[in-house]
């Protein structure tokens, strides 16, 4: 892990920031996009138990070897009647507006600020046994698992709203237009949502999660609760909505399943030197997030500094907005295996970042009760 924030820096900063109101602590939310987002079929969306559409689909489920084979077609369309349009999940998954420029700094500042350190702080302590044996087990370290939390979740305060089956219902069967389709997707999470809820014997209607289905702290897509999520407190039962150990142990092996590797650093800051090649430069950040390069293929390309691993290394970079100049930083394997939560370098060095800064305050002893 890298840090490059002095300790004295950041406790002067947050020293600075508590003083500051909530309102103005805490960045404002942003603004509702102004693209509506009609089902990309074209039809009336909602009313999923009697339109043929949804029914074929149900037959094809419950056939012998499907995935839902052991329901009736008609106990599959009993449940989706229960699940009602979201018109806002809809709107959520489009893109945003073009012209918009991206702002590392902006969303790095809405996840490390001193309200979301402080939760985070208590948290840690509170399952510190927890976030140790993890680390142990799994290779992970505390402040990555820990950082993943504070960005999904907030420390468990914002889980989500959305009926997970309103919300699966809606990108299943009537995903927006203008966007690269997902239905595939999101019909896949809806089956294995609704075999998840009748294993735990609930009905599917109790569950809240995000817009897009997610559930929990650690806002586990149901495939992964069911692949993924581990009983990590031995009680018997996985349970990654109220029970914070569980949560903290299935993060922990999600990473690992995605290719975690134990000791490895996850991105090193950079500075480009003066007179880099353009040519040069485009062709490192061509893969993005996908690591690609040696240490001594970078070296060659004109960026020679110290790094902790010999490689691979992709080459990021984050825009500040559309005057200040970009931040880059080298991440490693890890740093791409963070971005299997959510495929975006921005979520993964904010979710690092915020890990880090945890970790530095506890070591100084910055912790609450």
């Amino acid at each position: 892990m890298s840090f490059s924030l002095p300790l004295r820096s950041l406790l002067t900063l947050l020293l600075a920031l508590s003083s500051l109101s909530p309102a103005q602590a805490t960045p404002p939310p942003k603004k509702p996009s102004a693209i509506t987002a009609p089902p990309a079929h074209g039809g009336s969306p909602g009313a999923y138990a009697n339109r043929q559409d949804v029914m074929a689909w149900a037959e094809e489920q419950t056939r012998p070897g499907a995935p839902l084979a052991a329901w009736t077609q008609q106990e599959l369309l009993e449940q989706l009647g229960q699940a009602q349009y979201q018109a806002r999940a809809a709107q959520l998954m489009m893109p945003a507006p073009s012209g918009q420029a991206k702002d590392w700094a902006a969303y790095r500042d809405r996840f490390v600020e001193p309200r979301r350190l402080q939760a985070g702080l208590r948290f840690w302590e509170q399952h510190a046994q927890a976030f140790e044996r993890a680390e142990r087990q799994y290779g992970v370290p505390a402040e990555v698992i820990a950082g993943i939390i504070g960005v999904e979740t907030y420390y468990g305060q914002i889980m989500g709203n959305y009926r997970v089956l309103d919300a699966l219902a809606t990108l299943a069967f009537d995903f927006p237009g203008g966007r690269s389709d997902r239905t595939s997707y999101f019909r896949e999470q809806l089956a294995e949502f609704l075999l998840w809820a009748r294993a735990e014997g609930r009905p599917a209607s109790e569950f809240k999660g995000s817009f897009a289905g997610a559930m929990g702290f650690g806002q586990f897509m149901p495939s992964n609760v069911r692949r993924l999520a581990v009983d990590f407190d031995a009680d018997g039962r996985i349970d990654l909505i109220e029970n914070p150990v569980d949560a903290i142990g299935s993060i922990a092996r999600f990473l690992v399943e995605h290719g975690w590797q134990s000791g490895l650093a996850t991105q090193v800051p950079l500075t480009l030197p003066e007179g880099l090649d353009p040519a040069q430069l485009a062709k490192l950040l061509a893969p993005d997030i996908e690591p690609t390069w040696s240490a001594e293929q970078l070296k060659t390309a004109g960026l020679d500094l110290p790094l902790p691993h010999p490689g691979p290394w992709a080459l990021v970079r984050l825009e500040n907005g559309a005057t200040a100049p970009p931040t880059h930083v080298l991440g490693s394997r890890n740093f791409y295996v963070v971005t299997r939560y959510n495929r975006s370098s921005y979520y993964a060095l904010a979710v690092l970042t915020l890990g880090e800064r945890l970790a530095v305050l506890r070591r100084a002893g910055q912790v609450t009760e």
